[in-house]
């Protein structure tokens, strides 16, 4: 198989998923759910997680928020770059049964930042305060379904988001011990 014929066979199975998951939004609840799920990973039930894991960990943590901001300036960066230099249109752009659940914050849909910055914070404050992850986990993989469900991305927008947020905290990770020395 070639190339051009994998490229094919990638966006057709980005297409079909992006589809069968668009297909639950049409159940006004599912719907409604999924866009207060969205809603809530624009920030407030990150702020939720960053307060109770201040209030946890005291003030020795606020370190952490500082990685935690760095890593998220630069998953923000990645990914506009990212959408500005592939300007891949949104699902229910291209195609006209996809059903738009909820407004995009941006133009583009490549890849999906909601994903990156969900993945990026329960890594890294899980990595501070493990016991949060039976909250964070089901959250994040909401937070990548409903960019689906809401017609806003293709499952490879999800899956590079992801991927992306993953990396940039576990670089932070890394890398924070190396700060905290200079600090």
């Amino acid at each position: 198989m070639n190339f051009k014929n994998t490229k094919i066979r990638i966006l057709d199975l980005d297409l079909k998923g992006c589809l069968y998951l668009n297909h639950f939004s049409h159940r006004q609840n599912i719907a409604l759910f999924f866009k207060v799920i969205s809603r809530l990973g624009d920030g407030a039930f990150w702020y939720a997680m960053l307060s109770i894991v201040w209030v946890m960990q005291g003030i020795a943590y606020s370190l952490q928020i500082v990685y935690l901001l760095v890593g998220s300036s630069l998953g923000t960066g990645i990914y506009k770059l990212l959408k500005t230099k592939t300007t891949r249109p949104r699902p229910y752009q291209v195609h006209q049964v996809i059903h738009l659940g909820e407004r995009p914050l941006d133009h583009f849909s490549f890849p999906s930042g909601h994903t990156l910055h969900a993945v990026m914070a329960t890594v890294v404050f899980g990595s501070i305060q493990p016991m949060l992850l039976l909250l964070m986990l089901p959250f994040t993989v909401l937070v990548a379904l409903s960019r689906m469900v809401l017609g806003l991305h293709y499952p490879t927008d999800v899956i590079v988001g992801a991927l992306i947020g993953a990396s940039v905290a576990s670089a932070i990770i890394l890398a924070a011990p190396f700060f905290h020395i200079l600090l």
